[in-house]
């Protein structure tokens, strides 16, 4: 079995986050949102990954990855010229599938409790799909899944304005080679993109096996700044203590880890919380849910549930940092004034605020 990995798209809704880089390089407790994918996969045996990349953001999830050998994979990047919809992903891997079944995973989803289990169960039963699901509040903005008494997939459909039922289909899929038959029959949608749900749905006209499974633990879609931070919160609620940098009259209290090389001086850190490699922090306070990029710096200032991006710097702010993510290289300037009120910013790469 085959992975492939969707790491293409402009990635509007975070934007400015995503004027400069990748969605899916957007770090999530320390660690790149697409990296958690390609450990999914690795984690269930999947070996040979292909990665489909847009023209605009494909050098650097290519710099990013590398050659795969640091995950012991390996790796095949495939330029999807246009963002014309997932199952037109799948069509622009045609070649590299084959006749291979796959695991198809959105590299801007961050999912817990893994896909072993699901590759598992498609080895051993052979299924035509495998569909991944879980309820939402407004299901308008899925692809919806209707199953009938026995728990079978019956219908899809994209994005409807009167939604059938509250089952959204998450980014993970997995199937046959006979969805490149069903693909080749598809028109583009009245978005203009070729439509997975319609080739599950596809698939189910045919008479084919498609099995429906609700998600182990969380789900997230990291479309939206918000998203983001609430994923960041998932994943720092699950990580263990871990102190390998430099502690200097500083007060480290709860679940946090701090990376080699990382200084934190008269300061305190409430976790769960992330500190990276080479960064400082300096007569500050951080707080629960927040994580601090590698050779960041945080100085005379005051954060929580908040993400910096490596190299961010937040200086002498005089309002308490919340809900905020600053990209690569962000400089905060501020008067080091008395903290009373909280203050949110989203600020691209290489932005430059004073206050």
């Amino acid at each position: 079995m085959k992975g492939l990995i969707l790491s293409g798209g402009k990635g509007t809704r975070l934007r400015p986050l995503t004027h400069t880089r990748a969605k899916q390089l957007i770090p999530i407790a320390g660690k790149p949102n697409l990296f958690y994918a390609l450990e999914d996969l690795l984690e269930a045996g999947i070996r040979d990954v292909g990665v489909i990349l847009s023209p605009e953001t494909g050098d650097e999830v290519r710099e990013a990855l590398g050659d795969g050998s640091r995950w012991g994979v390996n790796l095949t990047f495939i330029v999807q010229e246009a963002p014309l919809g997932i199952a037109h992903a799948v069509m622009t891997a045609r070649d590299y599938l084959g006749q291979s079944p796959f695991v198809l995973y959105l590299g801007d989803n961050l999912l817990s409790g893994g896909i072993r289990h699901l590759v598992e169960e498609y080895q051993q039963t052979q299924p035509q799909a495998i569909v991944l699901l879980t309820e939402v509040e407004d299901p308008r903005a899925f692809g919806v899944v209707v199953l009938d008494v026995q728990g079978r997939v019956v219908r899809l459909v994209e994005k409807p304005k009167e939604p059938p039922s509250n089952l959204a289909l998450v980014g993970v899929y997995l199937f046959s080679p006979a969805i490149h038959d069903v693909i080749a029959t598809l028109k583009p949608s009245g978005r203009g993109e070729y439509e997975i749900t319609e080739a599950i749905q596809g698939l189910v006209e045919r008479g084919q096996k498609v099995v429906a499974h609700q998600v182990r633990g969380y789900w997230k879609d990291t479309g939206k700044p918000e998203d983001l931070l609430d994923a960041n919160r998932l994943v720092l609620s699950q990580i263990a203590r871990r102190v390998e940098g430099e502690l200097e009259h500083a007060d480290v209290v709860g679940e946090v880890v701090v990376e080699p090389g990382a200084r934190i001086v008269r300061s305190t850190v409430r976790g769960p919380a992330f500190i990276g490699a080479g960064s400082l922090v300096e007569d500050s306070f951080i707080g629960p849910y927040s994580a601090i990029g590698k050779g960041a710096k945080v100085i005379g200032s005051e954060l929580e549930y908040s993400i910096l991006m490596d190299q961010a710097e937040v200086r002498q702010l005089a309002y308490r940092l919340d809900a905020s993510i600053l990209g690569h290289g962000v400089v905060v300037d501020g008067q080091g004034s008395t903290r009373r009120h909280t203050l949110q910013l989203v600020l691209g790469d290489r932005s430059q605020v004073k206050l």
